[in-house]
């Protein structure tokens, strides 16, 4: 069990309190910020923070660039050490102005977490990060049975990934209310569905293969006419496991939604490893069809439609995020342009 500061702790509370309430921060930011003062506090062998030195936040810097990572066994990356500096820095600042600390924290103290400018860039640098082509979506989901109820669902789940290009948050937390298949979209309304930055959103189903919209349509009859599921019953309902003879088993679906996404991830990596593939995420698939969108989709105004509908307020996120240019095509456009 590790140590304890009480004094450390109230003040902790109040700083998470005041992330959340007047920050307006998500839970899983909350969470982080709340990681990262618990480092740098067990460094100091849970000293108070009222005896805080500028000595202890450089001594703690050292400490993560020398750390090894306990599940890689590599040195913490980059933007690890990033963004645990940066919630010191936060809960520093904000010590500063409160009673009883402001006399020995100068707002001044925090910079002492600031990143040293090489590292900021090892941690902001964009990677290159994998993602399945529509023929390798395809072929996954060619590979996944129909047996079960569970095994349409989860089918229909691939689907609608494909149709949508939806984060797995918010897919989730769908309803069957919020689909309008008379218009082919899903209405991702941000006061009942775990939307990013809670912006509700329209999405229309995207145009590529039949067989997606076919299974996904089937699905919605199914969970209608069969499984009499009514508007405000999830649209992927979770299992419902009892035990039976000693074993937990299946023995239909819950009417509520999940309680996050981890569940819907492992079932597409599933998909994928059914068929041999890499255990590709959900949000693979938005960079496939960002991909596949870059050619469909030729004029400013329909690249812009598109990036709306998945979401983006802006085509430049959509390009720079998910439509980057590899070094190698970087050198094919470069030298095709020098031999034009």
């Amino acid at each position: 069990m590790r140590k304890q500061n009480e004094e450390n702790e109230r003040i902790k509370r109040r700083y998470l309190q005041y992330l959340k309430a007047a920050k307006r921060k998500d839970a899983s930011t909350v969470l982080k910020a709340a990681e990262g003062i618990l480092r740098f506090e067990a460094s100091t062998g849970y000293t108070s923070f009222k005896r805080f030195r500028i000595e202890q936040a450089i001594k703690f810097q050292d400490r993560l660039n020398s750390e090894i990572s306990k599940v890689t066994n590599k040195p913490l990356a980059k933007s690890t050490i990033r963004s645990i500096l940066a919630a010191n820095k936060g809960f520093i600042f904000w010590l500063a102005d409160q009673s009883g600390y402001k006399s020995r924290i100068r707002h001044s103290d925090a910079d002492y977490f600031n990143m040293d400018a090489k590292g900021a860039r090892v941690a902001s640098t964009v990677r290159e990060t994998p993602y399945p082509s529509m023929e390798m979506a395809r072929h996954a989901f060619s590979y996944m049975p129909e047996v079960t109820e569970i095994d349409r669902r989860d089918k229909a789940l691939f689907a609608f990934f494909m149709l949508t290009g939806s984060r797995d948050g918010a897919v989730s937390s769908l309803r069957l209310k919020h689909i309008n298949m008379i218009d082919g979209c899903v209405y991702q309304d941000a006061r009942e569905v775990r939307v990013k930055r809670s912006k509700s959103i329209t999405t229309f189903f995207l145009p590529v293969d039949p067989e997606y919209l076919t299974c996904f349509t089937d699905w919605m009859n199914y969970l209608r006419n069969e499984a009499l599921f009514g508007p405000d019953d999830p649209l992927f309902p979770p299992a419902k496991i009892k035990p039976i003879d000693g074993a937990f088993q299946i023995v239909g679906m819950n009417r509520e939604i999940y309680k996050n996404a981890n569940s819907i991830r492992e079932t597409i990596k599933d998909a994928f490893r059914r068929a041999d593939l890499p255990p590709f995420t959900p949000h693979a698939f938005r960079k496939t069809l960002v991909k596949w969108a870059d050619t469909a989709y030729p004029t400013r105004e329909a690249f812009k439609a598109f990036s709306q509908n998945i979401g983006h307020s802006s085509v430049i996120t959509t390009v720079s995020a998910y439509c980057p240019v590899s070094t190698e095509r970087q050198g094919e456009l470069i030298k095709k342009r020098l031999k034009a």
